[in-house]
């Protein structure tokens, strides 16, 4: 690319962007005006990144977009409005069109691990066979309970959100390839229902699920929703429906992306509750109702605004003149 003719034939456009966000105030015209440069300019600024590779000019056009941004949001700062629509409208939307394939994961898990957990219990052979009975013993008696209090809280809560965080992680970004996402869903399935097994069939019942449903309840739910957007972003693969499969995948995995950010705030949550609530002296029925009071709050979030969102229009992907890359090429001429 002639970068000297792409300035020259440009950068009248770029001068009157400039202008444009100086004023004081705009009639309804140079607002409309000021938004339709703004995305122009995103574009040209693509298309520096792209082929010319001038970092001046990168620097220039990416300051630009900034101010004129920070116009159409407002005299309030840009970073506030960004992280109020985020939280209020993007994330909430994009929870809120994922909640039924989200059911769908949360009923085939727990009929799976419950298959799991009934066959553990009710066949000693098979519960010696994963287990020799000793450690059996030992799993249900203490180290099923101690696993929750024999860090300190706060390098515990880390680490749950670290752990939590790497499975939704691989539900969002590899669910386009499907194997993935169904190992590790399967893999935690598993593990829970072999864990039940056990302890149902020693008796414990009651410390499982009193342990278990205080931060599991939240836990478990953002994972069914990671894994709902993954399969979300594999179904644009596989039926694009009236886009093509490229637009389809970058659209679906722009608003998996706005689940994870958003996934990663929930499973922050429910690691502090497995830290410091799952492990406290309180009684297991104060424990199990502020566990589901939280989860009914972020269910009730996640329902208000997103429903509110997704009635109108929006999808938790990128705002129009946010989208940088799918700017028309002729729209920068």
């Amino acid at each position: 690319m002639d970068i000297d003719s792409f300035v020259a034939e440009r950068e009248g456009q770029w001068d009157r962007l400039d202008r444009l966000t100086t004023r004081r105030r705009l009639t309804g015209e140079q607002v409309d005006e000021l938004v339709d440069l703004t995305a122009r300019v995103a574009t040209h600024l693509s298309v520096v990144r792209a082929s010319a590779h001038d970092p001046l000019l990168e620097a220039r056009l990416t300051g630009l977009l900034a101010r004129a941004r920070a116009v159409q949001h407002g005299s309030g700062p840009v970073l506030a409005a960004t992280l109020v629509r985020f939280l209020t409208v993007a994330f909430p939307a994009a929870v809120y069109r994922n909640r039924w394939p989200a059911l769908g994961v949360a009923v085939a898990m727990v009929a799976v691990g419950g298959v799991l957990a009934a066959r553990v219990a009710g066949n000693p052979d098979l519960a010696d066979a994963l287990l020799p009975p000793d450690l059996q013993r030992a799993y249900v008696e203490h180290d099923f309970a101690a696993y929750y209090s024999e860090n300190p809280a706060h390098d515990f809560a880390f680490q749950v959100w670290l752990n939590n965080a790497r499975v939704a992680a691989i539900c969002l970004l590899l669910g386009v390839a499907l194997a993935p996402l169904l190992l590790v869903l399967w893999s935690n399935t598993e593990s829970l229902g072999v864990a039940a097994g056990f302890m149902v069939a020693h008796d414990r019942a009651d410390v499982f699920f009193g342990l278990i449903l205080p931060h599991g309840l939240l836990e478990l739910t953002a994972i069914w929703i990671a894994a709902a957007g993954g399969l979300r972003v594999a179904w644009a693969w596989i039926s694009p429906g009236p886009r093509t499969r490229g637009r389809a995948l970058v659209a679906e995995g722009r608003a998996a992306a706005t689940l994870a950010m958003g996934l990663v705030l929930v499973l922050a949550v429910s690691g502090g509750l497995e830290a410091f609530l799952t492990p406290s002296t309180l009684p297991v029925w104060a424990r199990v109702l502020l566990g589901a009071l939280v989860w009914l709050a972020v269910l009730g979030y996640c329902t208000w605004f997103g429903r509110r969102a997704v009635r109108a229009g929006e999808t938790g992907d990128l705002q129009p003149a946010e989208r940088e890359a799918e700017q028309p090429y002729e729209a920068a001429v």
